[in-house]
């Protein structure tokens, strides 16, 4: 059974039992004080419990794992000790990064394992960290060039989607090579109670630091919606918009990849640079996409949910529905790729007469107001 428990918020990184030359890396990477997630998940996890972390966007959860797992790693043994899984390759490579980054004074070796990817067998067997997708991670260890023998931590980021069905299954074959004694820590922006259930099948009397969903809309986004009929409304108001506001960078979130390109190449034709990113791009057309978006120097970016989740732009200012989500889940993570790190940021709310059910179910879930789109928008974002 989990256990929903206090523990001490640390209120700075030099108060956790952390290396000396992690702490190096911490305040190299730009981190100055802990986000509150980090206050109070990095230590439970050094300490060796097994734990239940839920924390909302943009508010330090890839840097409170990533802490975490660097502490616990044994510089002197070079063999794999933590593993740490996403759902998609982006992710992987995003944290990848970040735990590279937070690792500057340590002396470690650390792998990326997605897919698509060229990888040399002996530099992954070395690795005492594995950052990875369940496809890939799964092959290497059923091949045997991840050993699982020395596992110390096996951490599992926006487990709300690793352990839907699809992923589920990779999972739990991936645990099946887990030896019992290993440490398990979850992590994600939301925790549905099922997700609860399944983790209790293979951990250890986890703790619990739990965001209660009320909580979990970011106070500094403003949230609008527009009131449209037909889809030709939609892209008539989208470039009413950007030719009425000065938003930094921006996501546009539509339901399918079709709709991704069709956008795309409406946008392209009226003369707006955008660029775009769906799950049937290759990894190289996608990474391409990603690193030019995330170097600013395209402003605009058409997607599905595939980049709903986790991945850090902060410069983005504003998201834009185009489609409601399908999911009340998804509305948070979509939402959450603006106002990162306590920015400011808006959302904006395309609604068709069908979705005004699927609106008023997102308020009731978060205990959030979403208003009308003021007639007058010029200054209301920038």
């Amino acid at each position: 059974m989990s256990k929903n428990m206090e523990y001490t918020d640390y209120l700075s990184f030099e108060a956790m039992p952390l290396k000396e030359n992690l702490l190096r890396g911490i305040l190299g990477y730009g981190f100055e004080k802990p986000s509150s997630v980090q206050e109070k998940g990095i230590v439970p996890v050094v300490e060796g419990k097994d734990s239940i972390i839920q924390a909302q966007s943009g508010c330090g959860k890839t840097g409170t794992f990533s802490i975490a797992a660097l502490q616990l790693v044994d510089e002197s043994k070079k063999v794999c000790q933590i593993i740490i899984l996403e759902p998609t390759r982006e992710l992987a490579d995003q944290s990848f990064i970040v735990v590279k980054r937070l690792s500057e004074y340590l002396d470690l070796k650390i792998s990326g394992v997605t897919g698509g990817k060229k990888l040399n067998n002996a530099d992954v067997a070395s690795s005492q960290i594995i950052v990875g997708t369940p496809g890939r991670v799964y092959d290497m260890i059923d091949r045997g060039i991840i050993s699982m023998d020395t596992m110390k931590l096996f951490i599992l980021d926006e487990a709300d989607q690793l352990l839907k069905p699809g992923f589920k299954e990779q999972i739990i074959e991936i645990f099946n090579f887990v030896p019992p004694e290993t440490q398990i820590a979850i992590y994600s922006a939301t925790m549905p109670n099922d997700i609860l259930e399944i983790s209790t099948n293979f951990m250890k009397n986890p703790i619990k630091i739990l965001i209660k969903k009320e909580m979990l809309t970011l106070d500094g986004i403003k949230q609008y919606f527009i009131a449209l009929m037909t889809e030709q409304d939609k892209f008539d108001t989208l470039t009413d918009l950007y030719e009425s506001i000065a938003a930094g960078q921006s996501i546009i979130y539509c339901s399918s990849k079709k709709k991704v390109s069709w956008l795309t190449e409406q946008m392209t034709l009226a003369q707006y640079p955008v660029s775009s990113i769906h799950g049937e791009m290759t990894q190289a057309d996608r990474d391409i996409v990603m690193r030019e978006f995330r170097k600013g120097e395209t402003r605009v970016l058409i997607t599905t949910d595939l980049l709903a989740r986790g991945i850090d732009v902060q410069q983005v200012s504003l998201v834009i529905n185009y489609d409601l989500p399908r999911d009340k889940e998804s509305y948070i993570h979509r939402i959450g790729r603006t106002g990162r790190y306590g920015r400011k940021g808006w959302a904006i709310n395309f609604i068709m007469q069908s979705d005004v059910g699927n609106l008023k179910d997102i308020e009731s879930f978060y205990n959030t107001q979403i208003d009308e789109m003021p007639a007058t928008i010029e200054g209301l974002i920038n």
